[in-house]
């Protein structure tokens, strides 16, 4: 496992917005929380709670995915990407 800060638009690392890269694949940690992981066959899942859960979140999750939030929505809504539980709460 191999973690990561992520970069701000900047390009300062910053803290708490992490990207963890395993085996499995690519998560995107926010504070405590897991926000989304991409496996390594490139299925997105995203966490039914935490997803969308504050501004920050939602900036560096974009980045995580490369998009804004209106088509992470739309994927959302057409099934390309799932909604699950992704933090053992």
């Amino acid at each position: 496992m191999i973690v990561y800060n992520m970069i701000s638009p900047n390009g300062n690392q910053v803290p708490n917005q992490f990207e963890i890269n395993t085996q499995k694949g690519r998560y995107f940690q926010s504070y405590r929380s897991i926000i989304a992981f991409i496996d390594n066959k490139g299925q997105v899942f995203l966490d039914d709670y935490y997803w969308n859960y504050s501004r920050t979140t939602g900036k560096y999750r974009n980045i995580f995915l490369g998009e804004g939030i209106v088509e992470t929505r739309k994927k959302i809504k057409s099934g390309e990407y799932k909604l699950k539980e992704l933090n053992n709460v």
